[in-house]
This record gives C-alpha cells, structure tokens and sequence, in this order.
C-alpha cells in the first residue's frame, strides 16, 4: 500500500480512499472529473493522485499492477507525483480498476 503523508494531506487521502472503497460507483465520477481537468495547470499530477486513490481503494498497487499485468515498481513509478505513465500502462490500469476508459470521456448517463 502507498504511504501517504501524515497530518491534513495524510488524512485527506486517507478519507478519499475509504470513500472509493465505500462507494466504487463514485470511482468513475471521481476519475472523470480529474480526467476533464487534465489541461489545467496541475492537471496531470491530479489525475495521477485520483488514480493512485482508486488504486488504493481496489486493494492497493500489488493487486491492480497483476490485475493490469504490469510490475509493481512500474506502477509504483507511473502514479508518483512525477510518474510519466505511457497510455498503454494507463489504460490497464483504469481497466484493472473496473473502469473502462470510454467512461471517463463520457459524462454519466
């Protein structure tokens, strides 16, 4: 499981996490909207923390890197705040979450 920071960001994702966890509908609307703000400044790292959140509420980096056939450093490197994750890594992991990436790019119906 990634660690998160202690004190408000800590607790902040910690609560997000559990939400997802809670209610994995809400995972394709949290993903869209970080998704529709990717041209934004700061977009990118955005969407990468949204998906590090589902990640972890899918059951952690381990589970969705074999669900998504890529290896757990991979993945690990791809969701950093730095990370430069190629499509084809993107798009498995999105459908190793159960989220199909057409439903990011769609409002809801």
């Amino acid at each position: 499981m990634l660690t998160f920071e202690s004190g408000p960001q800590g607790d902040a994702d910690t609560a997000v996490i559990e939400m997802l966890r809670d209610d994995p509908a809400m995972a394709v609307d949290y993903l869209r909207t970080a998704f529709e703000e990717l041209d934004e400044e700061g977009g990118e790292s955005a969407f990468l923390m949204a998906l590090r959140h589902v990640v972890e509420a899918q059951g952690g980096i381990a589970a969705v890197a074999e669900r998504a056939k890529v290896s757990r450093e991979s993945l690990y490197r791809a969701l950093s705040p730095k990370g430069n994750p190629t499509l084809r890594t993107m798009t498995a992991v999105i459908k190793a979450t159960g989220i199909r990436f057409h439903d990011l790019t769609h409002p809801a119906s």
